[in-house]
């Protein structure tokens, strides 16, 4: 009788404490994107993970896809939306299919200058855009600075008469391809991994983006001129499934969002360095950095805002980031 009192005694502690390892077993959100492991963004999320498990006192784990082994942006958005993948990284710029609100960053010169666009991001503007999309499948979490987007090509682009009759790359945003339009250009939409052949073998004659595309992407290697229109101000957004959300209990959520704030504000330091860095870089590759007038840069897309401005809801959120200080 004594030998069955020990072993329930024993079956009742292993059991009390296979039910405490459950209790406290470690929350797997698995993050996927399609950057390289140098990328200041890929390092924000690493920082995101590790902020995430210390906030969570361990009960988060981020495991972190790189390179894009789950997946294209868009492919991992939509796992995002359908629940089978919990978290992603994704561009503001094709954000606007899922969740119109994103349009304001990919609508040209909104933003006044990088200080002006922090304020905007970090505010109630920017809060309302992140969760503007729970009824679309994800909620957004950060923002994190991608720099501001200018044309490089095979020749310099001074004023927007450069533009005309070339085949520019950009992103999958109506937007972008309405401004490149407007701007006298021919929009072609093109996934980031084949920009760099088409630049080479003249499939597009050249492309918008920030200058760690010349370097961390070699663009620099084809195209040589970098004209600093900054024209637009995108953002990448840290994106969770809206279902995962939703089934984490509140002081998780907390921890989650304390860390994705945290990991932006360390990524903005990493990115500023990376971009001094980059320039010099993109000089080596024997690229010529200008910065031409914007003002006919402006002019040329005022008629495309006015008729964006048609629309309530954008021209509230315009009229809230002009009001911005």
């Amino acid at each position: 009788m004594h030998y069955f009192k020990l072993g329930a005694i024993a079956l009742a502690t292993s059991f009390a404490a296979l039910a405490s390892q459950a209790a406290y077993a470690a929350e797997t959100l698995r993050l996927a994107h399609g950057l390289a492991e140098n990328h200041p963004v890929h390092l924000a999320m690493v920082k995101f993970a590790e902020l995430a498990k210390q906030k969570s006192n361990g009960e988060l784990e981020v495991k972190i896809f790189a390179n894009g082994t789950l997946g294209g942006e868009r492919e991992t958005l939509e796992q995002v939306q359908n629940g089978v993948l919990e978290m992603t990284k994704a561009s503001a710029s094709p954000l606007e299919t899922f969740a119109p609100e994103y349009k304001v960053f990919n609508l040209p010169f909104v933003f006044r200058d990088k200080g002006h666009f922090f304020k905007v991001v970090d505010g109630p503007v920017g809060n309302t855009i992140l969760a503007s999309s729970k009824s679309r499948g994800f909620i957004g979490l950060t923002f994190y600075d991608s720099g501001a987007r200018s044309f490089y090509a095979k020749k310099a682009i001074t004023t927007p008469d450069d533009l005309k009759g070339m085949k520019i790359r950009v992103q999958q945003s109506p937007t972008t391809i309405k401004m490149i339009q407007a701007l006298g250009a021919s929009p072609t939409p093109m996934a980031w991994g084949e920009v760099y052949p088409a630049l080479q073998a003249g499939v597009v004659d050249g492309a918008e983006n920030n200058i760690t595309a010349l370097t961390t992407g070699r663009h620099g290697e084809v195209s040589k001129f970098f004209s600093q229109t900054e024209h637009q101000m995108v953002p990448d957004v840290l994106v969770i499934s809206a279902d995962k959300w939703a089934s984490l209990k509140k002081p998780l959520q907390d921890a989650l969002m304390a860390a994705a704030k945290e990991s932006s504000v360390f990524q903005r330091g990493v990115w500023a360095e990376a971009e001094k860095t980059e320039a010099v870089a993109a000089e080596k590759l024997g690229v010529k950095i200008s910065s031409p007038a914007k003002a006919p840069f402006v002019a040329k897309v005022k008629p495309m805002m006015d008729e964006e401005r048609k629309n309530a809801k954008i021209a509230t959120l315009l009229d809230q980031i002009e009001a911005t200080r």
